[in-house]
């Protein structure tokens, strides 16, 4: 079984499954029951946390979930976010009270549920003071519809503007061995502050697994078609870094995919990495990952072969940096 860590005062198992890709962002959505069954499958391996929001398929993320979960709610951390928006030029943002307000009772209807354990802020809003949307949030709290709360992709500011109108249980951002921007303050303002860390696409969007190694092999409407770092030119360079990681972890015996989550799971007791899957197979070599042991000498071969700056290509395209990072 996996062993446990602690999101602020929140315990859970120390590897979460995110759900998005089964409804969202991914390509091809179409074997809903191999996706419930992967959930199924997370919870008799031990696996607690469950991390969806409103916008992974206009809701339709949330109601699998809600499906999946259906008699088996006392096994469940379930998270789930509000606040990104369909805009025209890239994601709109709103952060609103009367947002807040909608968007919990809209989330709580789709998940068939009384409560949600985690509810995160997606993104910040720079149109609404965090005070307001934090305020909002902290009256969920006090009436049971909410448990615990948290903040997705923010700057170390709003991190500390969040936790001063209530406590922050956990930031949930882009952390693998490519892409290690938090690690500059926002990491560093967490641990200050006692608030867990839940990284998303510890697998780098599936790349640090070696599965993709052409974007045109991608379905037609899979979001990473767009991204830059799997751009012609920019996915060749790229792929060094999986071939530097695959030999490592052949010495262990291990997949590329597992040593680079692994190497998220060494990053401190207070991180809980939510890869995501949408089919049982790989579900089972991630939650493998949670259990490998590195040792120091491990990590520091790991970030020789993959250092920091080797990634090519930015996280995101203009129109969707404009959010993150606020």
């Amino acid at each position: 079984m996996i062993p446990t860590r602690k999101l602020g005062e929140l315990e859970v198992a120390a590897q979460g499954l995110g759900c998005m890709g089964m409804s969202h962002a991914y390509g091809v959505h179409d074997d809903e029951a191999e996706s419930i069954a992967t959930i199924h499958r997370a919870l008799e391996l031990g696996v607690t946390l469950l991390d969806t929001a409103n916008v992974y398929g206009d809701g339709a993320n949330e109601e699998l979930v809600g499906r999946a979960i259906a008699g088996k709610r006392d096994q469940v951390v379930l998270a789930t976010k509000f606040g990104i928006v369909h805009g025209g030029d890239g994601p709109g943002v709103r952060g609103d009270a009367a947002y807040v307000r909608q968007s919990v009772e809209e989330s709580l209807r789709r998940l068939a549920v009384d409560h949600i354990d985690l509810y995160y802020q997606h993104r910040v809003d720079p149109n609404v003071p965090v005070e307001e949307t934090w305020g909002a949030l902290s009256e969920l709290v006090s009436e049971g519809k909410v448990r615990y709360l948290g903040i997705s992709e923010a700057s170390a500011a709003s991190i500390r503007q969040a936790h001063a109108v209530h406590p922050v249980t956990a930031l949930q951002s882009e952390w693998s061995l490519w892409t290690r921007i938090v690690e500059d303050e926002v990491v560093p303002t967490c641990r200050e502050l006692g608030i867990g860390i839940v990284p998303f696409s510890p697998l780098g969007r599936g790349f640090l697994t070696g599965s993709i190694t052409k974007a045109d092999e991608l379905p037609a409407d899979d979001m990473r078609r767009n991204l830059p770092r799997f751009a012609e030119g920019n996915i060749d360079r790229n792929l060094l870094i999986v071939e530097a990681l695959r030999k490592l972890a052949a010495e262990k015996g291990v997949t590329a995919g597992q040593l680079a989550l692994a190497w998220v799971q060494h990053q401190g007791p207070d991180v809980v990495p939510i890869p995501g899957t949408k089919r049982r197979k790989y579900l089972e070599e991630n939650v493998a990952a949670a259990t490998l042991d590195l040792s120091e000498e491990d990590i520091a071969r790991i970030e020789a072969a993959v250092p920091a700056d080797a990634v090519a290509g930015a996280r995101y395209p203009e129109r969707l940096a404009r959010s993150v990072g606020r």
